[in-house]
């Protein structure tokens, strides 16, 4: 099975998909407030969680969100606008599973994709949309020659396989 990014380089077009899946653990979430400086307690706090109904503190939405950004980042998606609509928590220890379908791309590269996340139970966690532009024959001929150099640049080489 060819990867997020081998499939970049031979060129994208409406209606490719991408499924990519993530557990988040509470490090995660730990190491996303470091970066974000997000400290909300209702990423933190059980009694605050409680208290806006939540089981357990929640997980941040841009943490969730970020699948997008993986899958985006792997096919070279230089990204223009992002919407996002939160539906449901997604708590320590749930498996995230991002489905990208590019919805519309037009001659100068310029596409939408939606984007949809569910938990383990099904469950759509996140809808939302992102425009951007795919890459063009010169940047996929550089990402040809990243691949037959073994991607040294990606750290998450492998991802999507």
């Amino acid at each position: 099975m060819k990867s997020f990014r081998q499939r970049a380089a031979e060129g994208l077009q409406a209606g490719d998909r991408f499924t990519l899946s993530r557990c988040f653990s509470e490090a995660h979430i730990q190491g996303f407030a470091t970066l974000s400086r997000d400290y909300n307690p209702v990423h933190f706090d059980a009694e605050f969680a409680a208290a806006r109904r939540f089981r357990a503190p929640v997980s941040h939405g841009l943490l969730t969100a970020s699948l997008l950004t993986e899958i985006g980042g792997q096919i070279g998606w230089l990204a223009s606008a992002m919407s996002f609509q939160f539906k449901q928590p997604v708590y320590a220890g749930d498996t995230i599973t991002c489905h990208w379908v590019i919805q519309a791309l037009d001659e100068q590269g310029r596409a939408t994709a939606a984007i949809s996340m569910t938990n383990e139970d099904g469950i759509i966690v996140l809808e939302g949309q992102t425009s951007g532009l795919v890459p063009g024959p010169k940047e996929r001929a550089i990402l040809m020659r990243m691949l037959a150099e073994g991607d040294p640049t990606n750290g998450a080489a492998g991802a999507g396989e």
